[in-house]
């Protein structure tokens, strides 16, 4: 870290000579439980990881913020024109002008700021890389203008309204939570604009597994459709009963009414309705065998969401291409490699993208090289557990 914070710092200078900067970061973050459930105002269980984004900051004294990243062609943004800009929405200007906006509204005075930016946390690599980026961005504005007063949960709801309004993506709140607070957190969205946070006291490196995200390398692209067919067949359930969000539906009433719902809206609008019933549940239980230091039962939670994922949720795969099925496909090898033990899923919205495993340490060599002879050589990412969330570092 100290190496890559003095390359850091060395590109800052060489841009802006007269400030004096301050290195800040923002973890990516990883689902440990609650597959496509925080849409639904349910729970899910998640943590940060150590693979960041990190930044090197100071204030201009101007009106402009500018940002270099590294890879990426630089921009700026106006702070004084903090409304939604024509042929912004999608890019990283436009989170950094919503989440400016946004403290703004809250009665603070945003600044310029110049920054350079580095990131660990691969775009597609399914560890969220945009929360990452929205917490950073939160973070240095949050100590260089707010006077360090906002709380990690109120960054991160800044940054989902900037990537909800300006950026133009209906996410939900989970990424950014676990990218602010840091560590395992498990987080009940019952009201949305209070989610109930809870940190999760476990130490992973101690429970003989390794956590991997396998990253299958398969396109993301066309899948907005697949993702919406979620949370539209959800909502329709939902609807049924008068209901916005499945979590408000009485899980009873719904079970006696199967029969209606499959004739309106379709079998999978019921499996899917069934996987939120039972992931909403298993989250919680995934949250407390952690806290009573049960890793046996946890994994056999993840097991029993993978499953379910795969089952009812069917987010594997998608129906305009039934050739590509590489999520399918690491989750076969991956079992076959674990023998029986540990436990993987599926790892966040599906589809395409990534796979999660908790890969005991003595075949960790033996899994990693097997799934590198699938997907190719590095697509095997072990991970651990970051504690804390976005930060000034040092």
């Amino acid at each position: 870290m100290n190496t890559r914070i003095e390359n850091l710092k060395e590109k800052f200078r060489t841009l802006f000579p007269e400030s004096e900067p301050v290195i800040f970061s923002a973890p990516g973050r990883t689902e440990l439980g609650g597959n496509h459930t925080d849409h639904q105002h349910g729970r899910v269980l998640c943590a940060a990881v150590e693979l960041n984004i990190l930044a090197c900051a100071a204030p201009n004294g101007t009106d402009k913020i500018r940002i270099h990243s590294e890879g990426y062609a630089p921009f700026e943004v106006s702070i004084t024109d903090t409304a939604p800009a024509a042929g912004e929405a999608n890019t990283s200007a436009a989170l950094v002008r919503g989440i400016a906006a946004r403290i703004s509204e809250l009665g603070y005075t945003v600044g310029g700021f110049d920054a350079y930016v580095v990131s660990e946390v691969l775009p597609g690599s399914g560890l969220s890389s945009s929360a990452a980026f929205e917490v950073l961005t939160g973070t240095i504005i949050n100590h260089f203008f707010c006077a360090d007063k906002l709380r990690p949960e109120e960054i991160a709801q800044i940054g989902q309204y900037a990537e909800n309004v300006y950026f133009g993506k209906p996410c939900g709140l989970m990424d950014q939570m676990a990218s602010a607070v840091g560590g395992a957190v498990a987080i009940d969205f019952a009201n949305p604009a209070a989610p109930i946070v809870r940190r999760i006291d476990f130490d992973f490196t101690a429970s003989g597994y390794t956590l991997c995200i396998i990253d299958t390398r398969s396109e993301h692209g066309d899948l907005t459709e697949d993702y919406a067919a979620i949370t539209r067949e959800m909502g329709a359930v939902a609807a049924h009963f008068g209901k916005e969000h499945l979590r408000d539906v009485d899980e009873n009433e719904f079970r006696a009414a199967i029969s209606e719902i499959r004739a309106r809206y379709g079998d999978r609008a019921v499996l899917r309705a069934l996987h939120f019933f039972a992931e909403n549940k298993r989250a919680a239980l995934e949250a407390e065998a952690l806290e009573q230091g049960d890793f046996v039962r946890f994994l056999a939670l993840v097991n029993e969401s993978g499953n379910s994922s795969a089952l009812l949720l069917e987010n594997l795969w998608s129906p305009a291409a039934p050739a590509r099925q590489a999520l399918t496909l690491a989750l076969a090898i991956g079992k076959e490699l674990l023998g029986g033990r540990g436990a993987i899923r599926v790892h966040g919205g599906g589809f395409a993208g990534t796979v999660q495993a908790f890969v005991p340490n003595d075949i960790l060599v033996y899994f990693t090289t097997g799934m590198e002879c699938i997907f190719g050589s590095g697509c095997c990412h072990a991970l651990k557990v970051r504690s804390t969330g976005g930060k000034i570092e040092g």
